[in-house]
C-alpha cells in the first residue's frame, strides 16, 4: 500500500468523508445544463477516480508494451504490471490461487467463457441447467443458446412479490438430470441479494456446479469465493471504478482444467502445428491473443483504491443512501419501488404513476440528474412486475445524501409537469 493509499485508508476507518472521496473523482464536477451532475447511473457504469486515470496515463507513456512475447524492458515491465493485477484481484475476492483468476472483456464475456468451456463440454441433451427469474441477459442468453444446441433445458426460480426468490421452488427443480446453476448475487433491475451461499450448498449437496454473476455484488460488498464456495464468479471492471473492457471470471481451477478453451490464437497455446495443438496453462489457456493489457493494470489500480476505502465502509455508505432514498419515496403519493426485497444493495426501480420512464428520466436528465431508464437487460424481471420498464436510480460509495435529496425533488418536478 503507497502512502496516498494509507492515508485514504486512515480516514475512512475513522469515519466517511464522502466530501473528500467526490474531489477524487474529475467528472463530478460536471455541469449539465448548467445544473450540478448528479450521477445515479453506476449499476450501469461507475466512474473512475483520478489515482485510476493517472496509472492509465502512466502505463500509456512510460511502460506500453506487448506482454509474456520478448525479453526487452518495456514487455517485461508490461508484463510484470499485468500479472500484479492479476493478483491483486485473486487478494481482493480470495481466490486460492491466482491462475484461477482468467481476465476477459467483462461480465458477459466471462459467463459465455464459462457456457462454451464448461457448457458445451458436459452439459448434453436432457440435462437440465437452473436460473432464476432475476437474471440480466447475460445470464440467460448464453444458456438459451447452449439449450437449443444440445437440447439441453432450462428451468427458473420464481420470485415473490417483493422480488425475492422462492428457495423451496429452487431446492424442488433439484433432479438426476440437473447438471448446472447461474445466479446473479444482486440484481440489476431490483437490488435483491441472492443467498448465493445457500444456493451453491444445495447445489453442491447434489452434485452440481455453481456460475456467479457479480457484476453488481463486487463493487458494493466484500466478496470472498472461497467462503462462497463458488464455482465461477463473474464481474465487470467499468462498474468498479476501473476501465470498460476488462472483467474478471474466477473459476475453481479443478474445472478450468477440464475445460475448452473458448478462443483460439496466440498467447493460449504450448505448440502450433497442422497436425495437433497443445494448449497453454490455465489462465493463458483462456487469454488468447493480446489481451487488454492496459484496463488491466487500471483495473488493478481500482482494486487498490477500492481496498483502500474498505468495501465494508462502502457497503455501509451506500446501505444508508438505499435507506434514506428508500424512505424518502415511499413517503411520495404517486412513486412506486418496484422490488422491495428485505435484503437490497444500492439500487432503487421506481415508477411514477401516469409518466413513462423514458420521460422521468428525459426530465430528470434536465436538472442534472442520471438515471437509468428502461428493462435493464432483465426483460423477465418486468414481466413479472407487469410493467415494460423502470426507471432506476443506483447509487455508489461517492454519491450524497445531498444528491438523493435532488433525485427526489427531481421527481417532485416530473409529478408537477405530468399533473
Amino acid at each position: 500500500m503507497n502512502a496516498n493509499q494509507t492515508a485514504l485508508k486512515s480516514r475512512s476507518a475513522s469515519a466517511f468523508d464522502v466530501e473528500r472521496i467526490r474531489a477524487d473523482f474529475p467528472i463530478l464536477q460536471l455541469k449539465i445544463d448548467g445544473k450540478p451532475l448528479v450521477y445515479l447511473d453506476n449499476a450501469a457504469s461507475s466512474q473512475m477516480p483520478q489515482p485510476v486515470i493517472d496509472r492509465l496515463v502512466r502505463y500509456q507513456t512510460t511502460q506500453h508494451a506487448n506482454i509474456h512475447r520478448a525479453v526487452h524492458t518495456l514487455s517485461e515491465t508490461a508484463t510484470c504490471e499485468y500479472e500484479a493485477a492479476r493478483r491483486k484481484l485473486q487478494h481482493f475476492i480470495n481466490a486460492r490461487e491466482e491462475r484461477e483468476v482468467i481476465f476477459a472483456s467483462g461480465t458477459t464475456d466471462a459467463i459465455n467463457l464459462v457456457m462454451h468451456g464448461y457448457g458445451r463440454k458436459f452439459i448434453k441433451a436432457g440435462d437440465e441447467i437452473i436460473l432464476t427469474t432475476l437474471e440480466h441477459h447475460s445470464n440467460i442468453v448464453p444458456w438459451q443458446m447452449l439449450a437449443e444446441e444440445t437440447g439441453a433445458k432450462i428451468r427458473v426460480v420464481p420470485i415473490n412479490d417483493a422480488g425475492e426468490l422462492l428457495i423451496d421452488e429452487y431446492e424442488k427443480l433439484f433432479n438426476a438430470r440437473t447438471r448446472f446453476v447461474g445466479v446473479a448475487h444482486v440484481s440489476n433491475a431490483l437490488g435483491s441479494i441472492n443467498p448465493v451461499k445457500h444456493m451453491i450448498a444445495f447445489a453442491h449437496a447434489h452434485g452440481v456446479p455453481v456460475l456467479v454473476d457479480g457484476a453488481q455484488a463486487a463493487p458494493h460488498m466484500p466478496v470472498d469465493v472461497q467462503d462462497l464456495d463458488c464455482d465461477f464468479y463473474a464481474f465487470s471492471g467499468h462498474k468498479l471504478c476501473g476501465p470498460t473492457g476488462i472483467g474478471i471470471l474466477y473459476g475453481r481451477a479443478a474445472l478450468l482444467e477440464k475445460m475448452q478453451p473458448f478462443k483460439g490464437g496466440g498467447d493460449m497455446i504450448l505448440s502450433v502445428t497442422f497436425e495437433k495443438t497443445t494448449y497453454n496453462t490455465i489462465p493463458y489457456k483462456f487469454e488468447a491473443g493480446t489481451p487488454p493489457i492496459a484496463a488491466a493494470i487500471g483495473l488493478g489500480a481500482a482494486i487498490d483504491y477500492l481496498s483502500a476505502i474498505g468495501m465494508d465502509t462502502i457497503a455501509a455508505h451506500e446501505l444508508e443512501l438505499l435507506n434514506y432514498a428508500t424512505e424518502q419515496m415511499n413517503h411520495m403519493p404517486g412513486v412506486r419501488i418496484i422490488g422491495t426485497a428485505r435484503n437490497k444493495a444500492s439500487v432503487i426501480s421506481f415508477a411514477v404513476d401516469g409518466v413513462h420512464p423514458h420521460d422521468i428520466g428525459t426530465l430528470l436528465n434536465q436538472e442534472g440528474i442520471a438515471v437509468r431508464t428502461g428493462h435493464h437487460c432483465a426483460q423477465p424481471v418486468m414481466q413479472r412486475f407487469c410493467v415494460p420498464a423502470t426507471s432506476r436510480a443506483s447509487f455508489a460509495f461517492y454519491n450524497s445524501m445531498a444528491e438523493v435529496d435532488a433525485l427526489i425533488v427531481g421527481i417532485h418536478t416530473v409529478q408537477k409537469v405530468f399533473a
